[in-house]
């Protein structure tokens, strides 16, 4: 007779089979995991992993259909993976593991930070065309990397917290350290600047080896050589997709620096921090990296990202004195995928602080995001007169992007964004400018005869 828990958990298997049978197995983010990690998509269908919650939102995003269908499709998955996740988290040993995981999940995301940090130094200091385009694909995956490694992370906080405290007091153990000597259960791999695989963990292995760690294990995305697409498919709004699943879980709020609104909502009134706070916010930041907890302190600056832009120059300055330049650095990469008017409203906030530096490595940082977006953006920083920022930001996606996506994005407003992109392609060189010319034609937009 079939357990409670072994009950859930097959009912979620069933669901994520019939699930990909109506996926094309050769396209979007089915077909990415199939070819990257077979393994640990085939251990998911057999029921011997339980599928991470990011993996089951981007398969959802590849179904056909209305949005809202899609929604409610996405609140019954979520409700299904909730049961199998309490199910499995109630055993005895179940905090136990959360808590291992947790710290792998935030070593993960460490190393996907640095990778990010290593990717844009080499990119800014490129004048290579092919290498551009070669880190800004690295670039697009390695972002991808991070989202996910910030997901799981949090689900697993999540999940911890959702748990009840042990009847019998005992001592707590504390979480290794990032870097430290913590339990080598997640094999786990991650791209590093392009330089191959970095291990983290004992060996390469998917998202669950065996029904030991349902569901525990974070994948290796682009594990090793594996060639890569020309960029990871679109998750729906854009890269600001960072939560785990719904609120199904019924868990308390998860401890301080563990879980921030959704980036495209307004903090709530009178919780964002003045600019008296700001000492205090780089004080907690100071003990956080001191006492190893990366995954807190992240957390941490992804809620100073939805500060109000004002605050952002004078954020920078603190961290830089404290010694926290890599942290600001993270920090500009959590802004990067603010709603187009918040992007918008901080370089212009960083440019108007005398940081036009940090204002353009913003908005480079920027354009990896779908067209649309990005054309939001520009948008919205010539009508705050913003021509500096809005220079930048045509810059660099002409740079990184291809002639022809360029003149996509020009046909958001064909009379405005063709004579600045022809401006930017110009100042890059003649071989760009005329192969921008040729793709605007082609597309049909006008282009004045020089």
């Amino acid at each position: 007779m079939e357990t409670p828990t072994a009950l859930v958990i097959g009912q979620l298997t069933e669901y994520l089979r019939e699930l990909t049978r109506r996926l094309d197995p050769g396209a979007g983010w089915y077909g990415e995991f199939l070819r990257r990690d077979p393994e640990g998509m085939r251990a998911c269908l057999d029921g011997a992993a339980l599928p991470p919650w990011d993996v089951m939102e981007s398969l959802l995003l590849d179904l056909p259909g209305a949005p809202g269908a899609t929604a409610r499709e996405a609140a019954y998955a979520a409700g299904l993976r909730a049961a199998a996740v309490a199910a499995w988290d109630a055993r005895p040993e179940g905090a136990g593991e959360l808590r291992t995981l947790l710290a792998a999940a935030a070593e993960q995301r460490a190393a996907a930070e640095e990778a990010l940090r290593t990717l844009t130094a080499r990119l800014d200091a490129t004048a290579d065309p092919a290498q551009t385009q070669t880190l800004s694909r690295e670039l697009a995956w390695t972002h991808d990397d991070a989202i996910r490694a910030t997901s799981r992370q949090r689900d697993f906080q999540t999940r911890l917290s959702a748990l009840p405290l042990p009847a019998v007091p005992r001592p707590r153990t504390p979480l290794p350290p990032v870097g430290g000597a913590g339990p080598a259960v997640l094999g786990t791999e991650l791209r590093v600047g392009g330089a191959g695989p970095v291990a983290l963990g004992t060996e390469p292995s998917a998202w669950g080896a065996g029904p030991a760690v349902l569901g525990t294990e974070l994948s290796a995305w682009g594990a090793g050589p594996t060639p890569l697409g020309p960029e990871p498919p679109v998750r729906g709004a854009g890269p600001a997709v960072l939560g785990t699943e719904p609120s199904v879980l019924g868990a308390e709020p998860a401890p301080i620096g563990t879980e921030s609104p959704a980036l495209g909502a307004e903090p709530p009134a009178g919780a964002v921090p003045p600019g008296a706070a700001r000492g205090a916010f780089v004080s907690e930041l100071l003990t956080l990296r001191a006492q190893g907890r990366s995954g807190e302190a992240h957390a941490l600056l992804c809620e100073a990202a939805l500060w109000p832009a004002g605050e952002l120059p004078g954020l920078a300055e603190e961290l830089g004195h404290a010694g926290l330049a890599a942290d600001w650095a993270t920090l500009l990469w959590e802004a990067a995928s603010l709603p187009p008017d918040r992007l918008a409203a901080a370089a212009g906030a960083l440019g108007e602080g005398g940081r036009e530096d940090d204002a353009a490595r913003l908005l480079r940082q920027g354009v990896a995001r779908p067209a649309t977006e990005v054309a939001e953006t520009a948008l919205a920083l010539g009508a705050a007169g913003r021509d500096r920022e809005t220079r930048a930001l045509l810059e660099a996606y002409v740079r990184l992007r291809t002639a022809d996506e360029t003149a996509a994005l020009a046909r958001h407003d064909p009379h405005w964004f063709t004579p600045r992109l022809l401006r930017a392609a110009r100042a890059l060189s003649a071989g760009r400018h005329r192969d921008l010319t040729h793709a605007l034609r082609a597309a049909g937009l006008p282009v004045a005869r020089a």
